[in-house]
Order: C-alpha cells, then sequence, then structure tokens
C-alpha cells in the first residue's frame, strides 16, 4: 500500500471520520486493509474494522495475524461474531480457532450456525498439519449425469458461497469422487452435452490424512488451482485452494530455515515473538553445538606435542576447518533442498554419494594447489609441509561433501526432519573431523616430527 494512503488513512482513522475511511478502505485491497488495521492500536483497529462492509470485512478479517483477529474476536457483540462465522470459509474459521483459548474458541461456536458449527467441529477432528485440517468443503460439486445446461444452472446458484468455481468436482450418489471438468470446457461445449462426456477420470487427490506438506508439493508439481480431498473410502470431503497451499510452502520454508540455523522454530512473527521465546528457541541448539565444539578442543589437546614441534601446522588449522564446514553446509543445503522438493528421494543415496565425490575431487584438487603453492611460496623449503596440508584439504573436502550429502538423508530414514541436519551441526562434525584428517595427515607425512616426540596413546598406528 503505498504510503500516501497510509498517512491518509491514519488521519482518517485518528480523527474518527469513519465515513470517510469506510469510503477510502473499500478502495483498496484486503491484504492491504488488513496490514493497516494490524498496525493500529488496539481500540482504533476494532472502530476501523467495524466500519468495513460486512462482504469486505470478512475478507479482510481471514487475512489478519491471529492476535489482531483474537482481540477483534472478543471485542465485538455475540451477532456480530456469528454473522463473522457464518460468512467467513471454514478452512480460514478452523486456522484462526487453532489458535485461540479455549474460551474464546467456545464462544465462537456458541455463535456460529448450527450449519457451520458441524463443519468447524469436522474440521477439528483432522490431525493437525494434515491436508483435511486446511482444506475447504466450499467446493462446487456435480453429478455425471447432469447436462452441460443443468451444471452451469447449478453453478450459478450456488457459486457465489463457494472458496473456487473454475475447477468442478463430478461425484456419484455416494460422493465418490469420479472426475473433474473446468468451467472452460463448459462454456465450450453445447448445452445438452453430458458432464461425463467432459470430465476428467484420471483425478489426482490426497487423503485427508496425509500431509499438508504433500499436498502442496503435488499442487507445485501438477500446478493445480485446487486439490481433491478424499476421505479412505474416496468419497470428497473438500478442496486445498492454492492460497492455503502458498501459506503451508511458506510456512514449512520458515520451519527449515529456523532448523537449519539451529533454532526451535517459532509460529510468531519476530517483532511480535518475546525476548524470553526467542531465547527459549536458541539455547538448547547453542548449549549442544558450544558441547560438541568442545570435541575438537579436545582433538587439537591430543596433538599438542606435534603443533609444539612445527608450529606452522596451527596457522592452516583455521583454514582447514572453516573449508571443511563450508564444503559440508553447501552439499548439505542442496540436498535438504532437493528433498524437500521431492527431487531427491532416499533410494538417491548411492548417486548423490557419486556425484558429490566428483564434485569433491573438481574442488579439492584446485585448492589443494593453490594451498602447496602459498606454503613454498611464502615459506620457502617447506615441500614436506605444503604436501601434507594440500592432502588434507582434498581429503577433508571429499569427507565434508560426502557427510553433509548423505546425512540429511540418513536423518529422514530415522524419521528425523533432515532441515536439522543442516549448517551448524554439518559444520560441527566436519570441523572435528578435518582435524583428525589433518593431524592424523601430519603423522604419516613428517616421520621426523613423530619419531621426535612421545606418542599420543592410541597414535602408533599412524606412525
Amino acid at each position: 500500500m503505498p504510503k500516501i494512503n497510509e498517512v491518509k488513512l491514519g488521519v482518517l482513522a485518528g480523527q474518527k471520520n469513519y465515513r470517510a475511511l469506510r469510503a477510502a478502505l473499500s478502495e483498496l485491497n484486503d491484504v492491504d486493509v488488513a496490514q493497516f488495521i494490524e498496525d493500529l492500536p488496539e481500540e482504533q483497529a476494532i472502530l476501523t474494522f467495524r466500519t468495513l462492509h460486512k462482504e469486505q470485512a470478512m475478507e479482510v478479517f481471514a487475512e489478519l495475524d491471529g492476535d489482531t483477529q483474537q482481540f477483534i474476536v472478543e471485542a465485538i457483540s455475540d451477532r456480530e461474531l456469528g454473522d463473522l462465522m457464518d460468512e467467513l470459509s471454514v478452512d480460514d474459521a478452523v486456522d484462526m480457532l487453532e489458535e485461540m483459548p479455549a474460551q474464546v474458541v467456545k464462544r465462537v461456536l456458541q455463535n456460529a450456525s448450527p450449519e457451520t458449527r458441524v463443519l468447524i467441529n469436522d474440521f477439528l477432528r483432522y490431525p493437525e498439519y494434515s491436508a483435511g485440517s486446511i482444506m475447504t468443503a466450499e467446493f462446487t460439486d456435480l453429478k455425471q449425469g447432469m447436462t452441460v445446461e443443468d451444471a452451469i444452472k447449478r453453478i450459478r446458484r450456488r457459486g457465489e458461497d463457494r472458496e473456487t468455481i473454475y475447477t468442478c468436482y463430478v461425484i456419484d450418489d455416494t460422493r465418490r469422487l469420479e472426475g473433474v471438468v473446468t468451467v472452460k470446457d463448459l462454456l465450450l461445449a453445447q448445452d445438452n452435452e453430458r458432464v461425463e462426456n467432459l470430465m476428467e477420470t484420471d483425478v489426482k487427490s490426497v487423503q485427508t490424512t496425509e500431509d499438508q506438506e504433500e499436498a502442496a508439493a503435488m499442487m507445485t508439481k501438477y500446478g493445480f488451482m485446487a486439490l481433491p480431498v478424499v476421505d479412505a473410502e474416496n468419497r470428497l470431503v473438500g478442496i486445498v485452494t492454492v492460497d492455503d497451499a502458498m501459506d503451508v510452502i511458506q510456512e514449512e520454508a520458515t520451519e527449515d530455515f529456523e532448523k537449519m540455523a539451529a533454532m526451535a522454530p517459532s509460529e510468531k512473527p519476530y517483532l511480535k515473538t518475546g525476548v524470553f521465546s526467542l531465547a527459549k528457541n536458541r539455547i538448547l541448539w547453542l548449549l549442544v553445538l558450544m558441547v560438541s565444539g568442545m570435541i575438537s578442543g579436545g582433538i587439537l589437546g591430543g596433538f599438542e606435542e606435534i603443533l609444539t614441534t612445527i608450529p606452522i601446522l596451527v596457522t592452516f588449522i583455521p583454514m582447514l576447518t572453516d573449508t571443511s564446514g563450508n564444503a559440508g553446509s553447501q552439499s548439505s543445503t542442496l540436498v535438504i533442498r532437493g528433498m524437500a522438493l521431492g527431487q531427491i528421494v532416499l533410494s538417491d543415496a548411492a548417486a548423490v554419494f557419486w556425484k558429490e565425490l566428483r564434485v569433491s575431487l573438481m574442488v579439492g584438487i584446485p585448492l589443494a594447489a593453490i594451498n602447496f603453492l602459498r606454503v613454498v611460496i611464502f615459506t620457502p623449503g617447506s615441500y614436506l609441509e605444503g604436501l601434507t596440508v594440500s592432502l588434507a584439504m582434498v581429503f577433508t573436502v571429499i569427507l565434508a561433501n560426502g557427510i553433509g550429502g548423505l546425512l540429511p538423508m540418513a536423518a529422514k530414514r530415522l524419521k528425523i526432519d533432515p532441515a536439522v541436519m543442516a549448517t551448524p551441526l554439518i559444520t560441527t562434525i566436519c570441523d572435528a573431523l578435518s582435524l583428525i584428517i589433518y593431524l592424523a595427515s601430519t603423522m604419516v607425512l613428517l616421520p621426523k616430527v613423530a619419531l621426535s616426540i612421545t606418542m599420543v596413546p592410541g597414535m602408533e598406528a599412524c606412525s
């Protein structure tokens, strides 16, 4: 919404000129109106919402965030609440109620019509994050034996209360899904043509208990504007529309990003999340990573005599660990994203490993060569040290890419969200392993050093 509109609307709201405010808001997009109301103080937000036309109020309410919806519901009268619930789409009503306290939910259901109450209760029984929990029961259904003329009459008669009318679903007498037909097909056909001759019978659908992410992925794959949802007996019970699918994709992507950054997911926007909640979401993973990071310190302690004998070796440790962590993060990010989009499945593990091995050699060898030249140029005569660092670099990149590619797939196999195996955890693991590779290589390739110091327990075999 343009800034001048925000200023103008803010002035009208502050002056309580609600007649002019109502006219101005009626010309704006519902999403922009919702954003404007969310930015107002509670009292002004409630009064502004009440100025909206009934039809616009319902559309705007569906776009408001949970907190704003709650204080509006608590402020309006029982009659206003009943009208709002009867006009609101069932899926939007269910989304709202899932975030509200029990006493507010009870009041909402008490003031909804019996038909609306039954629908809402049915939807609330579906598992959270399932396709059934985000579907809407407001779809257009037709019968096979209808003519095109009859079908169009039915759409005109019932279409106003439907979420979408572009795609119509053909059912039999027991409500089993038989096919789909578009309004375009109906409009282009002869009036006496039967619906069963126009419908497509290869219908893609999801069951009510399937994960909502699967439904959104299917809609993305096939480019659907709506996806039918059926029960265990293939009876049509609702549809998932593209706006709900987009919400799911956004929520899942946000959750993955937060997990990849080693944070517990939060359902609230950043600025509306309390400091305590933000700290609670972060501290557990920080503790885990801090403790796991101590492993690297323990490894360095075990090789203290080597590092003391050849101090130059210490200068390469940050470069190796950083390269290892970055390489592992790159491969894990690509694999996690590929799994989220359905491009990579568990059976592709061998293909992923083979690809990462080839990539590792293609990036590891040039990096090793550059490091070898750097060592011999800035430290003349240190050919053996340069070779040690270079070989460690190659093996470190190979190991890091392999771990980054396969660990998310292993997590998926163990029913753990692959996003957990992302940057922070992968980096910590790769850091520790790169140190072991580097220092073990030193023991093997620098025999004079290995013989001149007291070996740490368990390392005799390396020499």
